[in-house]
């Protein structure tokens, strides 16, 4: 499968499939989020961004001390509705996920007031606005807030389970913020595991959105910058899939 790259019709870089069909990925710069999120009161903003310094360690990954954090929610949506589903664990088959596939993994809940504040369904409906690919059918997403760390001791893992995909049918990976880090680099490869994409998530709201049954993805391993003592990567990940498939 080839691909050329040009620049999306928003504000976005796609890389355009043969055949014409529609681009797997779209690389936002904050302008899309920040246009979007600058239309509602900025403490709803500042308290969701803010959530992310409680945020519990991920127990399903072995590591002392943890380098992962992690809350997880699951929400219909659809036209200017983002609405709370029961809380259940997070499940991927093994054949996406090497690590921890075949595992229900049951994470803290979001707090109430970013699963019910205007900050998340504002972002959550741009997003759906702007898959890269037909979203009829696409009525349920999953939240996944993380931040992962890294000291001079010991590298933060993004993505522990290498090159992969997650099982859905759209993901989108938002950069909340990153602090005293190096290294990761989002990359992206087509079915046949060919690189075709990198980019270095920097600014807040920079958005990666790929079409997840098109494309596999991976981040490198971050490091802390020179001097600091730990360095610190916040990311909103938004799984959208048909409510008849399991997320």
């Amino acid at each position: 499968m080839s691909y050329s790259f040009a620049v999306g019709s928003g504000d976005g870089t796609a890389a355009g499939g043969a055949s014409g069909q529609p681009a797997p990925f779209t690389h936002h710069t904050p302008a899309l989020l920040t246009a979007a999120l600058g239309r509602i009161p900025p403490d709803s903003v500042t308290e969701f961004t803010g959530s992310w310094n409680d945020l519990p360690a991920d127990t399903h990954v072995a590591a002392d001390p943890p380098y992962r954090f992690r809350r997880y929610g699951r929400f219909r949506v659809g036209d200017g509705l983002l609405e709370p589903l029961p809380h259940v664990p997070f499940f991927q088959d093994r054949a996406v996920n090497k690590v921890h596939g075949g595992v229900a993994r049951m994470f803290a809940p979001l707090h109430g007031g970013v699963a019910q504040g205007a900050a998340l369904r504002t972002v959550v409906r741009t997003l759906w606005e702007h898959l890269p690919g037909p979203r009829t059918g696409i009525d349920t997403c999953g939240i996944h807030q993380i931040r992962v760390t890294a000291t001079p001791d010991a590298e933060g893992l993004p993505a522990p389970e290498g090159v992969h995909q997650d099982g859905h049918c759209y993901v989108a990976q938002v950069l909340i913020g990153r602090a005293d880090v190096r290294g990761a680099e989002s990359c992206l490869y087509d079915l046949d595991r060919t690189p075709m994409y990198r980019a270095s998530l920097e600014s807040p709201w920079e958005t990666i959105v790929l079409d997840d049954r098109r494309v596999l993805h991976g981040v490198s391993p971050l490091t802390p910058t020179p001097g600091a003592r730990t360095g610190v990567r916040d990311m909103l990940l938004v799984d959208f899939f048909g409510g008849d498939v399991r997320g």
